[in-house]
């Protein structure tokens, strides 16, 4: 199976996982999954990962999924593509939104790497706005 959007498709991977109350999600793998995902855990989204690089052509990633231990809702309310290969969303770092007024986060692709909208704007830099966490 072709994926013509890699990071759209790593969102509904775990989207759905957690709709069907997985502990456990495995996505194929790639630099950029990586990279998504390492955000994911330093903001506090996801439990633990492993990359296993043995599986499969690029190896794959194993999230552990994070729930509310009171109500076993998801910690990631929801998760939003924002540019998409039709129609690419790059930003000046003046004009990086700002998700829920900093309560979610922006995954920023720049000439940096991959990093948060925070930390976008504490290195000044711009670039494509991947997507939404909150």
């Amino acid at each position: 199976m072709i994926v013509t959007d890699p990071i759209a498709d790593f969102l509904t991977r775990i989207r759905n996982a957690q709709q069907a109350g997985h502990k456990v999600v495995e996505i194929p793998s790639s630099n950029e999954k990586k990279a998504i995902t390492e955000i994911l855990y330093n903001s506090g989204y996801i439990l633990k990962y492993k990359f296993d690089d043995e599986v499969g052509i690029n190896g794959i990633i194993k999230i552990a999924l994070k729930y509310d231990v009171v109500s076993r809702q998801p910690i990631i309310r929801k998760l939003e593509r924002f540019s998409r290969p039709g129609l690419r969303q790059y930003r000046r770092v003046s004009e990086i939104p700002k998700v829920i007024n900093g309560l979610g986060i922006a995954i920023v692709s720049t000439s940096k790497g991959i990093m948060t909208d925070k930390q976008a704007r504490e290195e000044n830099v711009g670039g494509e706005v991947l997507c939404f966490i909150y």
